[in-house]
């Protein structure tokens, strides 16, 4: 088992055991943490279909916003759109189309100042904004669910194109700085037949362009599994090294002892007995 402390096979057997620590300890909790994440989304949305919307000061008190513990819920609010500091945001995917959303300001009879994401409008393309219906004037009053708001990992700034301020993530902070007005933490998010509504997203969980095919939970699972299967093939390669190595040792043996041998000339085959009192051929006749 020496050749195990050679150069090459120290860095196989390193890559092998980080991998599938990696493996057990990283990439499969991340995927049944993200499942867990997914269930307790399922189950605050089954929850706000069970539950009759409510005033939104009873959830969000002024200034707190959205929070993730009642994210989903339904809440009724009444106010007046501010359509001169929406946003658009922009590189979403409707049914496999690239669509705009619209984010627009709403200043609540109680003066608070919240997000209200109006839905989307797809178009012909991700650059192109096509024609879609202004937000109402005049106080309306909207039913909506609680959204937190979204991340731009990259962190890309605001910019104006073809008259419209636009954004790469639902959030209502950058829409804050951007527009300068004290929106509160979080959004709501327009339900079908409101006031304002375009066309109105999809309740689910998933995010980006679409549900995965396989659940998270699946995906911890292949982690496990191709973390033991590195473990595997390592100790099948380590003996199939181990086995060569005792068929090429056992060989050089066998040479050894055929060399060996053919220094030594064969002693003659002895020939056949003489029997006793009798005198050998070869004293009787001569050689």
């Amino acid at each position: 088992m020496r050749f195990l402390l050679r150069p090459g096979w120290l860095v196989f057997v390193a890559v092998v055991v980080a991998f599938a620590i990696a493996c057990y300890t990283l990439l499969a909790p991340w995927q049944f943490g993200r499942e867990a994440e997914r269930d307790a989304q399922q189950h605050a949305i089954d929850v706000s279909y069970a539950t009759a919307p409510v005033p939104l000061a009873t959830l969000s008190p002024a200034g707190s916003g959205v929070t993730p513990g009642i994210e989903w819920r339904q809440v009724t609010v009444t106010g007046t759109y501010l359509p001169d500091a929406e946003a658009l945001v922009r590189l979403r995917v409707i049914d496999g189309k690239p669509a705009f959303e619209a984010l627009t300001p709403f200043r609540t009879d109680d003066g608070r100042l919240i997000t209200v994401d109006r839905g989307y409008v797809t178009a012909p393309s991700g650059t192109v904004i096509p024609p879609f219906a202004a937000a109402p004037t005049g106080p309306v009053t909207l039913t909506a669910r609680l959204r937190v708001d979204e991340l731009d990992a990259d962190n890309r700034p605001v910019f104006t194109a073809d008259g419209h301020r636009q954004l790469y993530s639902a959030d209502s902070r950058t829409l804050a700085a951007s527009a300068r007005l004290a929106l509160e933490p979080g959004y709501l998010q327009l339900a079908a037949d409101q006031p304002g509504v375009l066309g109105p997203l999809a309740v689910t969980p998933a995010t980006g362009a679409g549900a995965a095919p396989f659940t998270n939970f699946s995906y911890a699972l292949q982690w496990l599994t191709f973390g033991a299967i590195a473990l595997f093939a390592m100790a099948y390669f380590v003996r199939l090294e181990l086995l060569q190595r005792r068929g090429r040792a056992t060989t050089r043996s066998d040479v050894r002892r055929a060399l060996a041998g053919d220094d030594d000339e064969p002693a003659p085959a002895p020939g056949p007995a003489t029997p006793a009192g009798e005198t050998p051929l070869s004293d009787r006749y001569g050689r």
